[in-house]
């Protein structure tokens, strides 16, 4: 597999004139190749909650609803059986990828109302789950944080709905509060 050699000023917006004339992309679609797709596909349809387009019982790839997404295209998680090949030419692995810290995906976040977030945490304590919650005060964010089944950190943030710019700090986040480890 042959990967595009970066240039940086190949890809900056202030050099690059026909990227000005499309719309910001949205989301549409996070995919994750799982080392334990079972266990992955049960934490983020009993745990974190999300529908499935489709029963994943027996399927290589399961399909979680995230949100209705951009012009017809609903937002959605992905979850691979790491030796399942996939669009965009990407290739199965032999062996399970690495995940947690030896992963290049730093955490996933999805969106939830502010008065949901204590109902997480009390679901999390539930499942006797390790969380922290950390809070971004230049935005008025604050995430309720865990890992799932993979070692992927996945966070359920929200908008404090008392925040406004004038609230806010001139650091970028407060320290994590952590509210239970385990």
């Amino acid at each position: 597999m042959t990967h595009t050699e970066y240039h940086p000023n190949r890809y900056n917006p202030e050099t690059t004139n026909d990227r000005k004339r499309l719309h910001r992309p949205g989301s549409r679609e996070i995919a994750i190749r799982c080392a334990d797709y079972p266990a992955m596909v049960a934490f983020y349809r009993g745990v974190i909650g999300l529908e499935p387009m489709r029963d994943p019982e027996n399927a290589p790839i399961a399909f979680f609803r995230i949100a209705e997404g951009f012009a017809g295209h609903t937002a959605v998680l992905a979850l691979f059986r790491h030796e399942t090949e996939g669009a965009g030419r990407t290739r199965a692995g032999d062996r399970p990828p690495a995940t947690g810290p030896g992963s290049s995906l730093h955490h996933i976040a999805l969106s939830l109302p502010w008065e949901e977030q204590d109902a997480v945490i009390a679901w999390y304590e539930e499942f006797g789950l390790e969380y922290h919650v950390e809070t971004f005060d230049w935005v008025g964010w604050r995430g309720v944080f865990t890992f799932d089944p993979d070692g992927n950190t996945v966070e359920l943030v929200a908008k404090d709905p008392g925040w406004s710019d004038s609230t806010a700090s001139s650091s970028s986040a407060r320290p994590p509060a952590d509210r239970k480890s385990k």
